[in-house]
């Protein structure tokens, strides 16, 4: 028999079917978009005619629980956080020896990440700061992906105050990538304080012992060694300061970074599909799904070589000492 000539498995006569459809829907769109009716001005119906973009930048307010105001953001995070639930436990409820594709992915998946782990921080302490790490990487990424289907930021619901949009990305709202922010620094110290000595890990912040030691050789006479020490002194505990300037300069980067791409990357997304509805915003979705990935490896790849470093010290030690 002659073989089959194509492209990817199909024939040609499906490609040129694909590639018609692409481009009538691409036409229609052209058409309907404000570019298409500037340049051709063709009236098509309302309905292909795409809404005007209009990002807030505030989270919306839902509903109230014990007075306290739930927006839309945060019923996007829960979102996540219930498919991420629910995907790991259908995928390992029924674990098997020979795993099936969906398990084989997931656990391909993890593999690479705790190899991450391992390749940066050891093979203790990587197995020690996985959980971590994952955690971070996977809610940010899915953060991410999850906003991206189609319709996701589109359901309207009525409140007291108005119509309001019941869902959205929880990484374009500042408060989620603030709190990530927050609880990535919160790890960094209490694995620093765990494995430093907790007075000796302070030390690097609050290196104060030279100064006072050189304070006290100028009492004893030591006119020279004093003066010397003092100059030290002051350089380590100006030191000390620019490091935990630096530790707190992190939360801020790690805030403004994830906001910032997100949120100019939702904002990309919508003027894409008001200028040419539909086909064109394609190339963009993928864009923004790539984004997302590297984005949740940047915050928690970041997150794992902090703990690493602040943990470095305490690890040297012991090494010496033993």
């Amino acid at each position: 028999m002659p073989e089959k000539k194509g492209c990817l498995g199909c024939s040609f006569p499906i490609i040129i079917g694909v590639l018609l459809v692409f481009l009538v829907l691409f036409a229609i769109g052209f058409a309907a978009g404000p570019l298409g009716k500037s340049m051709l001005g063709l009236e098509l119906p309302s309905w292909l005619a795409p809404p005007h973009p209009d990002p807030k930048l505030p989270p919306e307010v839902v509903f109230h629980i014990f007075g306290f105001p739930i927006t839309n953001s945060i019923i996007g995070a829960w979102f996540t956080i219930i498919f991420l639930v629910g995907f790991s436990y259908a995928v390992s409820r029924r674990m098997k020896l020979i795993p099936s594709r969906l398990q084989s992915l997931f656990e391909a998946f993890l593999g690479w990440l705790y190899n991450f782990c391992q390749s940066v921080a050891g093979e203790e302490n990587g197995r020690r700061f996985f959980p971590v790490v994952a955690t971070i990487f996977l809610f940010v990424a899915f953060n991410a992906w999850l906003s991206l289907i189609p319709g996701f930021g589109s359901i309207i619901v009525h409140t007291a105050e108005g119509e309001v949009h019941l869902l959205r990305g929880a990484n374009t709202d500042i408060n989620m990538p603030l709190a990530l922010a927050l609880m990535s620094f919160v790890f960094v110290e209490f694995y620093g304080l765990r494995h430093g000595g907790g007075i000796r890990y302070l030390g690097k912040f609050i290196n104060v012992a030279p100064f006072f030691r050189s304070v006290g050789q100028i009492f004893r006479g030591r006119l020279r060694a004093g003066l010397s020490g003092l100059i030290t002194g002051a350089i380590n505990i100006f030191v000390g300061f620019l490091e935990a300037l630096s530790e707190v300069v992190r939360i801020v980067s790690f805030t403004f970074r994830l906001f910032g791409n997100m949120t100019a990357g939702e904002i990309l997304l919508l003027i894409a599909m008001f200028l040419i509805p539909w086909i064109f915003a394609l190339p963009f979705y993928g864009l923004e799904l790539l984004v997302g990935f590297v984005q949740a490896l940047i915050f928690g790849g970041l997150t794992l070589v902090f703990i690493t470093v602040a943990v470095a010290p305490h690890g040297a030690e012991a090494a010496q000492h033993s």
